[in-house]
């Protein structure tokens, strides 16, 4: 069963490599744990994931390794390491989650590391990804979920290209707390150039 109810053959997410003149998005392994955990740990990172306090931080030996792998045996999605091609370092995580295949839609996530943030990196990431999906393997709708008051965030995905949808009330939840959700997303019919173009 997806989330539609109706069963469907569970199918992997595509295994990406995403390049852009900046950035490389590759799945996660065991040796970027480390990084994986710092960006994790810090502390304007954690007040925004989509998980309460009493969960604990994340492990990133298990983030990288049997999340990501389970995450795509169920067909749910992927967890990708965002590289900086100037010196090859892991300076964010971008994870896809709540994919339905009937529908060809996906929720992305992006968390970058405290020192590379400011860039651009976040925007160019999701950017990339959600090009890829939409341009590349099908998909058709490509979604972010912001907590209310994650301005940052929404300042992501408005220079990704992606629109607003409107709020769903007291539908998620963050470190502190439940929190209303802001809908956004890209869609393929945004990646087609308009007629007479």
């Amino acid at each position: 069963m997806n989330a539609t109810g109706w069963p469907v053959a569970v199918r992997r997410f595509p295994r990406l490599i995403v390049s852009t003149p900046r950035l490389l998005l590759r799945q996660l392994g065991a040796d970027d744990a480390k990084a994986v955990t710092e960006i994790f740990a810090d502390p304007r990172t954690q007040r925004w994931l989509p998980v309460p306090q009493e969960y604990g931080p994340i492990d990133g030996l298990a983030w990288c390794t049997e999340l990501a792998s389970e995450r795509r045996d169920l067909g749910d999605g992927d967890h990708y390491g965002v590289v900086r091609r100037e010196d090859g370092r892991l300076v964010g995580c971008v994870w896809t989650r709540r994919t339905d295949w009937v529908a060809r839609s996906t929720e992305a996530s992006v968390s970058i590391a405290p020192d590379a943030r400011g860039f651009g990196v976040a925007g160019e990431a999701i950017d990339a990804l959600a090009i890829a999906l939409l341009c590349e393997h099908g998909f058709e709708r490509v979604e972010l979920r912001i907590s209310a008051g994650n301005t940052a965030c929404r300042r992501v995905a408005e220079k990704a290209g992606f629109t607003f949808e409107g709020v769903l009330r007291n539908a998620g939840h963050v470190y502190s707390g439940r929190t209303d959700v802001e809908v956004w997303s890209l869609v393929s019919a945004d990646l087609k150039a308009p007629a007479g173009v």
